[in-house]
């Protein structure tokens, strides 16, 4: 094991001698942190957690009781090798949280920094998580899909099914069934989830402006409320007069990306 003298690790804990930890990292009772995982300067793995697989966690993570980061794919393709699982900064793993490995050798499932990942919610194989996400209580991200900077996987016991998109500052209600994609700065509520409106409260808690939110607003009516195709709403909001603005950029730049699911 690779590790600073100032590393606190209990003597229940079982820590493989591979494994590289940090400066300042605490490893509580009865946890486990497998050979090929590398722990981040000042993180803290609590009591009965486990780090295993190619896993890299970044600095300042907090992995709570309980907690399984780096196990191997449950996709039934997987065929051997080492893919891996790379994880940024100052994240936080509560109790029951479950992340995955990707399923191919040599790829890796994504995290970004400064996330929020509530109690019993799961992270599957290959999916791309940007930052400061928070993702809701027993909460499901099948696999291969993509969570934007600053979405919220709100309200808990949502599931979101492979290959979807969860644009950035989105919102997911409690219990949803996500089979489309939920666009940017929108509401995504329901089983199966559909457009309700704009995620109005995460863009002010987000510090946007009034006039912004307006904007984000008439996005949403022209893609939900006039009774336009998706091919007539998005030239629309091309020809729009504020068609350079981020918000309407960004959603209309989302949508042409697609996704094999397509958008809600």
């Amino acid at each position: 094991m690779k590790a600073s003298v100032l590393v606190s690790i209990h003597s229940t804990a079982i820590v493989d001698s591979r494994a590289e930890i940090g400066d300042d990292v605490e490893i509580g009772a009865f946890s486990y942190i497998g050979p090929q995982a590398i722990i981040g300067a000042g993180s803290i793995i609590h009591h009965h957690a486990t780090v295993e697989g190619f896993t890299r966690l970044g600095s300042g993570c907090e992995v709570y009781p309980y907690a399984f980061i780096g196990g191997k794919t449950q996709d039934l393709k997987f065929a051997g090798g080492v893919p891996g699982l790379k994880i940024g900064a100052r994240n936080v793993f509560r109790e029951y949280c479950t992340v995955h490995l990707a399923t191919n050798d040599g790829d890796f499932t994504l995290i970004g920094s400064n996330n929020y990942f509530m109690a019993y919610s799961h992270i599957s194989h290959d999916c791309l998580l940007g930052d400061g996400i928070k993702i809701g209580h027993a909460c499901t991200l099948g696999g291969h899909m993509e969570v934007h900077d600053c979405a919220n996987v709100g309200g808990g016991h949502t599931a979101i099914h492979p290959f979807c998109r969860i644009g950035r500052f989105a919102y997911t209600g409690g219990c949803s069934k996500v089979v489309q994609d939920i666009p940017p700065y929108m509401l995504g509520d329901g089983n199966p989830a559909e457009i309700r409106t704009i995620n109005r409260i995460g863009m002010q808690r987000n510090h946007f402006s009034e006039e912004e939110i307006s904007l984000a607003r008439r996005v949403f009516k022209i893609l939900y409320r006039e009774g336009l195709n998706r091919r007539q709403a998005l030239e629309r909001l091309r020809e729009d007069e504020e068609s350079s603005q981020p918000i309407v950029r960004t959603v209309r730049e989302f949508i042409e990306a697609g996704s094999e699911r397509g958008s809600a």
